[in-house]
C-alpha cells in the first residue's frame, strides 16, 4: 500500500518543519495490504485482514485486525469502487479472514502515540466513512451485512454498527463489546454510543452495563439486548449469510445488470504552493494560515443522455469534480492542521454550472448519475462537518449556481462584490433544483433550510425564483449572502475579516462554527459529531486518558492508570 510520501519530497512542510509522513488518500485495490476485495454477482465480500506490520506511521502494530487512518483509507477507496465500479453489486458483507477476530477497534498504541489532533481528524474520518456505509443504504439501495464471524470490539463494532443487519456466530467464545470507558478511559465518541441508543435503541439501563464492562457480552446476550440482529452456531454460520444476503439483496434497488466506469487515478501535483487538480485549485498561504480552493466549472460540451455520461465516465464533470474536491478536503484536514481559514472560489460560466445541474436531475434514476450526486452529497457534508472557517468570495467570473452555490451556503460568511455602475461585470449566483433536496447535511436538511432555520418563508421566495441570476442586491435582499462590499472597500473588507478570524483562538472557533451550523432537530449524524467534537475532544485532552499515567498511556503495560478523581 502506498498511501504516505514524504512531504519534503512532494510539498513544502508546514509550520513546524519537520520532515513527516504526508497522508494521501488515494489508493487501490492493488495495494491494499489490510482488505480482500472480491465480487461475485450482486454480492461483494470485504474481508478485514489487517498486516500488522503495515501501520501508517511507525512505532505500533496493528494486531487482532485493529485498525488505524491507513486501513480505513483503504476501506472508504473499496468502497467507493463497489459504488462506482460494480454497480450490479447489491449487498456488501464485512467479514474478516482471522480466526475468532472480526476486528478489536482502533489501535490502542496508535492512539496513544498519537497527536491530539491527529486522534479527532482520525475519529472524523472514520465515523465519514460509516456515514457513508448508512448513506449509501439510504439513499441509493446499497444494502450492508456484518458477517462477525469473531470477537468484535471498539470501533469493529462501530464498523457493524453501520450496517444494516448485523449476524454474529454464536461459538460460546466470541464476544461484542465497546470497552473504551473500562479500559481506555475515553468514550466509544466515534459512533458506538449514539448508534447504539439511537439506531439499535438498546434500553438505556442496559446500554450502560454494556458500555461499561470491558469483557462485553457473548451472542445470547447481544441478541437478546438487540446488539445484533441474528446469531448462528458456527456449522450453520456461512448457511446463514447466504439466507440474510438473499434477504439484503432482494431489499436492493441497484441494477440488475449494469457496465461500472473505472475511477482513474486523480490528476493530482502537491507542491510549495498547495495541492493543484484539473477541475480544483488549492493554494496555500502558510503565513497567514489560508488555503484558497478555487472550483473551476464545467468546460466545453457536457453529456446530456446516460450513454454519453457513461462514456465520459469518471471525467464527467461533477464526478470528476467531486473526487478531485473530496480528496482536497481530506488532504488539507489531515496535513495541514495550521491552516484554518478556507477561502472559496469558483472560476467558470454559471449557465454551464445550471444546465449540468439540470442533467444531473433529470437523469437521477441512472445509476450513475445516483452515485454521482450521493458522492457531491458526502463530500458537501465533509465540509460542514470540518473544524475549519470558511469564507466565500463571489467575484467577476465566479459560477456560484446550483452545486457550486452550495459551496457558500456551506461557508460561514460569503463575501458578495457589488459593481452598481457595470452590471455585466456584476458577480451573479442563481439556485437550481438541485439545491432543494439533493445534499442534505448531516442534520437532514438542506443548507437552505439549515440557512434560514426551517422558516418557509424565505425559501419560497428564492424558490420562486429559481435559476434567475442575482446580483449582490438581490442576493444581500434575500438572504443568500452575508456582505456584498463595493469595489471601492472589497479588498479591505476581506482582508480585515479574514485577519481577524486568523487572529482568533481556534480552540473557540471550532467549537463556535460546530454549535452554529447546524439548526433544526438532532439527528444521529449531528449527535455523533457534537460530541465527537466536545465530549471526545475534551476527554482525549484530560491526563486520565493522555497523562503520563492515563488510561491509554500505561495500556498493556500492566500498570494501572492513576485517575484524577474529581467529577467536572
Amino acid at each position: 500500500m502506498s498511501v504516505t510520501t514524504s512531504i519534503n519530497d512532494t510539498a513544502a512542510p508546514n509550520s513546524a518543519s519537520e520532515a513527516r509522513p504526508y497522508v494521501n488518500y488515494e489508493t487501490h485495490p492493488d495495494r491494499y495490504a489490510h482488505w480482500h476485495m472480491s465480487v461475485d454477482g450482486a454480492v461483494a465480500t470485504l474481508s478485514m485482514d489487517v498486516n500488522e506490520e503495515k501501520g501508517l506511521q511507525p512505532g505500533y502494530k496493528l494486531k487482532l485486525n485493529s485498525y488505524d487512518l491507513g486501513v480505513d483509507i483503504e476501506l472508504n477507496d473499496a468502497l467507493n469502487r463497489i459504488r462506482f465500479e460494480h454497480p450490479q453489486v447489491k449487498c456488501v458483507v464485512f467479514t474478516s479472514s482471522k480466526e475468532r477476530m472480526f476486528c478489536s477497534g482502533a489501535n490502542i498504541y496508535m492512539l496513544g502515540l498519537s497527536s491530539h489532533a491527529w486522534k479527532v481528524n482520525f475519529c472524523r474520518f472514520t465515523n465519514e466513512t460509516r456515514n457513508g456505509i448508512e448513506d449509501s443504504s439510504r439513499n441509493d439501495g446499497l444494502r450492508f451485512l456484518a458477517a462477525v464471524n469473531g470477537t468484535v470490539a471498539g470501533g469493529g463494532y462501530e464498523l457493524a454498527l453501520a450496517c444494516d443487519e448485523i449476524l454474529m456466530i454464536d461459538d460460546r467464545s466470541s464476544t461484542v463489546s465497546l470497552p473504551e470507558v473500562p479500559l481506555l478511559g475515553v468514550l466509544p465518541g466515534t459512533g458506538g454510543l449514539t448508534r447504539v441508543i439511537d439506531k439499535r435503541q438498546v434500553r438505556r439501563d442496559l446500554a450502560d452495563v454494556f458500555c461499561s464492562t470491558a469483557e462485553g457480552v457473548r451472542a445470547n446476550r447481544a441478541l437478546d439486548w438487540k446488539l445484533v440482529d441474528h446469531t448462528a452456531k458456527p456449522q450453520q454460520f456461512e448457511d446463514a449469510i447466504k439466507q440474510r444476503v438473499a434477504e439484503l439483496v432482494g431489499e436492493s434497488t441497484r441494477p440488475d445488470e449494469a457496465n461500472g466506469i473505472e475511477l482513474k487515478p486523480l490528476d493530482r501535483t502537491i507542491d510549495g504552493q498547495g495541492l493543484h487538480y484539473r477541475r480544483v485549485d488549492v493554494l496555500i498561504d502558510r503565513n497567514a494560515r489560508i488555503a484558497t480552493i478555487t472550483v473551476l466549472g464545467p468546460e466545453g460540451e457536457q453529456p446530456t443522455d446516460p450513454d454519453s455520461i457513461h462514456s465520459a465516465g469518471a471525467d464527467w464533470w461533477p464526478l470528476a469534480m467531486a473526487r478531485e474536491l473530496d480528496d482536497a478536503i481530506l488532504m488539507l484536514r489531515t496535513n495541514e492542521p495550521q491552516i484554518g481559514i478556507w477561502i472559496f472560489k469558483t472560476r467558470g460560466d454559471l449557465d454551464a454550472v445550471l444546465k449540468t445541474d439540470a442533467i444531473l436531475m433529470r437523469r437521477r434514476s441512472d445509476w450513475l448519475v445516483k452515485e454521482t450526486i450521493g458522492l457531491l452529497r458526502r463530500t458537501l457534508a465533509r465540509l460542514d462537518v470540518s473544524s475549519r472557517s470558511m469564507f466565500a468570495l463571489i467575484e467577476p467570473g465566479s459560477c456560484f449556481g446550483g452545486t457550486l452555490l452550495e459551496l457558500a451556503l456551506a461557508a460561514d460568511r460569503s463575501y458578495m462584490l457589488a459593481t452598481p455602475d457595470d452590471q455585466s461585470a456584476s458577480p451573479v449566483i442563481a439556485t437550481s433544483m438541485i439545491n432543494f433536496g439533493a445534499f442534505p447535511m448531516v442534520n437532514h436538511l438542506t443548507r437552505l433550510q439549515t440557512r434560514f432555520c426551517g422558516d418557509g418563508g424565505p425559501i419560497e421566495k428564492v424558490f420562486n425564483q429559481l435559476g434567475e441570476p442575482f446580483r449582490a442586491d438581490e442576493a444581500a435582499r434575500l438572504g443568500l449572502v452575508t456582505f456584498t462590499p463595493d469595489e471601492f472597500d472589497w479588498d479591505d473588507e476581506v482582508r480585515i475579516a479574514i485577519e481577524e478570524r486568523a487572529s482568533l483562538s481556534p480552540d473557540a472557533l471550532t467549537g463556535m462554527e460546530a454549535n452554529l451550523r447546524f439548526t433544526g432537530n438532532e439527528t444521529m449524524e449531528t449527535r455523533i459529531f457534537g460530541r465527537l467534537s466536545a465530549w471526545q475532544n475534551w476527554i482525549f485532552n484530560r491526563p486520565n486518558a493522555v497523562g503520563e499515567q492515563g488510561a491509554l498511556k500505561v495500556f498493556g503495560s500492566g500498570s494501572k492508570p492513576n485517575f484524577n478523581w474529581e467529577r467536572i
